[in-house]
């Protein structure tokens, strides 16, 4: 059964990619981050997010794979963003199409 969880800046489906495609699985879940780049990543804070990902999922290990436990991952990941992004670890892409700062107002630094 195909599955998938979306927020803002997490989707997650139950799925793998091949080809460009989406091909549904009842082994794998996919973690899309951020698909919009409406932030600014660097690589260690971008394992950082798949690392909380991996500690998440195997936290539900042994629970039945629904939409609802799928949207409480992608919260968590939402929430451990917002974390990144109040710690200074990522930041707001200033030329994103859209920008909408819904983890909270961009930190400018005093000068």
């Amino acid at each position: 059964m195909f599955l998938k969880s979306t927020t803002r800046h997490i989707r997650i489906y139950t799925a793998e990619v091949q080809n460009n495609e989406l091909v549904e699985s009842d082994k794998v879940l996919t973690l899309d981050v951020d698909p919009d780049n409406e932030l600014n990543w660097n690589e260690d804070a971008l394992q950082k997010v798949y690392r909380k990902f991996d500690e998440l999922v195997e936290s539900y290990s042994g629970s039945d794979l629904t939409e609802y436990n799928l949207r409480r991952i992608g919260s968590d990941l939402e929430h451990f963003m917002r974390f990144l992004l109040q710690k200074g670890e990522i930041s707001y892409n200033l030329e994103s199409r859209v920008l909408n700062y819904s983890m909270g107002l961009p930190q400018v630094a005093p000068q």
